[in-house]
């Protein structure tokens, strides 16, 4: 089952629980617009290369469209269509007045150089300029973009509309980034965590963790569970995984991958086959890399007790019945990883004021709205009797749907 299967899924389940009527279900399902423009750019050797660009926003009852611009040489439209509607409800689960949007480029940002990949970001941001803006839609970085890509952004919009910095978040703090935004999504991970492990009197401290993928979110998470006293035992990357059952030591490892650029190699670990990584024996298991790792295949040997889904989608439905049956606990996605998009909130609301915050502000409020939504999401648990995923999707859908009512959108 693909992305956007599974969370149509999902979604059609909140929408029974729910009661919802068939033709406010059919309107929240469907995109507000999907956009597609050519984008060609001369390339460095003088020839002339074209691109497609694309824009899915989803729905914008509660606020601006709001999702990661991706560059990838493969881009798929149903997982594209299925991240901008978990954007939707994640936004929504957050409390935070944004939509879901997601979009991209069809290209290999590897093949391209600096400049090249300056012109197509302009290129494309010339095509989308009057669909986009900060009260319509509101991009951020994704796989293959960064910093610099929404600092182009940045400036070829305001080429336009004027000087306008909460048109992207994510951006350099030089330009009205927010303190906080890169450890954002994995400090999430661990408020959510907390929270969590809370509801079964436990706390991080003494846990044995496993992540799967080291990159910004899979470190940060990683760094701040080790802080809070958690034992992480084994991570993986693309160069593969490794492994201590006393607990890796998670400052030396960050400064191995700074210097090497991959987990591979640190000596302070064993090496071990990165498709065994989500069985290790643990007490919690933290997806944090690709869609789909937990399937109909590998999830009855799970041995970890509680997942966080801190990659979006990482637990397929059949992996979700299993694992449910098991008596494992899973956070899912919309909640999980909900920190990176909320404290892009935070930078939108401090560009759109004009008055930017300290770290610990940011970082206080963070932790406010994941408890808040973690209490909220436990609440539709016992008023619809399900399990976390469903409370997740009963709580973001039906906040969208009284949205939708309230402004008289249900035809």
């Amino acid at each position: 089952m693909n992305a956007l299967a599974a969370t149509n899924r999902n979604f059609k389940r909140a929408a029974r629980l729910l009661a919802l009527d068939s033709k406010l279900e059919k309107s929240l399902l469907i995109p507000f617009r999907e956009i597609k423009v050519e984008c060609t750019i001369p390339k460095d050797d003088g020839t002339l290369a074209s691109y497609v660009g694309f824009r899915v926003q989803h729905d914008n009852a509660r606020g601006p469209m709001k999702g990661g611009i991706r560059y990838h040489p493969e881009v798929d439209p149903d997982e594209v269509n299925a991240l901008a509607q978990l954007m939707t409800w994640k936004s929504a689960v957050a409390n935070i007045p944004y939509g879901g949007a997601k979009g991209g480029i069809g290209c290999d940002p590897r093949s391209l150089s600096f400049s090249e990949l300056e012109r197509l970001t302009r290129v494309f941001t010339q095509k989308i300029h009057d669909l986009i803006g900060v009260h319509i839609d509101v991009p951020a970085p994704d796989m293959g973009t960064n910093s610099q890509t929404m600092a182009w952004i940045l400036d070829e919009y305001s080429k336009f509309h004027g000087y306008s910095p909460a048109i992207v978040t994510g951006k350099p703090v030089d330009l009205g980034g927010s303190l906080g935004r890169d450890a954002a999504t994995g400090r999430g991970v661990m408020f959510a965590t907390e929270a969590l492990l809370a509801e079964y009197g436990k706390s991080i401290s003494g846990q044995r963790f496993v992540i799967q993928g080291f990159g910004n979110v899979g470190s940060w998470a990683a760094e701040l569970i080790h802080e809070k006293g958690g034992k992480i035992i084994a991570v993986s990357d693309i160069s593969g995984a490794v492994k201590n059952s006393n607990g890796l030591d998670i400052p030396a490892l960050m400064k191995h991958t700074k210097t090497n650029g991959v987990v591979k190699g640190f000596e302070a670990a064993d090496s071990i086959d990165p498709k065994t990584l989500l069985l290790e024996d643990c007490d919690v298991l933290i997806p944090a890399a690709l869609g789909g790792v937990l399937n109909r295949e590998n999830a009855s040997e799970v041995k970890a007790k509680f997942i966080i889904e801190a990659a979006n989608h990482p637990t397929d439905p059949e992996a979700d019945e299993i694992l449910y049956k098991k008596g494992v606990v899973v956070l899912p996605d919309i909640y999980a990883n909900s920190g990176g998009v909320t404290v892009s909130y935070f930078e939108w609301v401090q560009n759109i004021q004009g008055f930017m915050w300290d770290e610990q502000k940011v970082n206080t409020e963070l932790k406010n709205y994941m408890t808040s939504a973690f209490q909220h999401l436990k609440e539709m648990c016992k008023t619809h009797d399900c399990d976390l995923r469903m409370g997740a999707f009963t709580l973001g859908v039906n906040r969208v749907a009284r949205a939708t009512l309230l402004r008289g959108w249900e035809a």
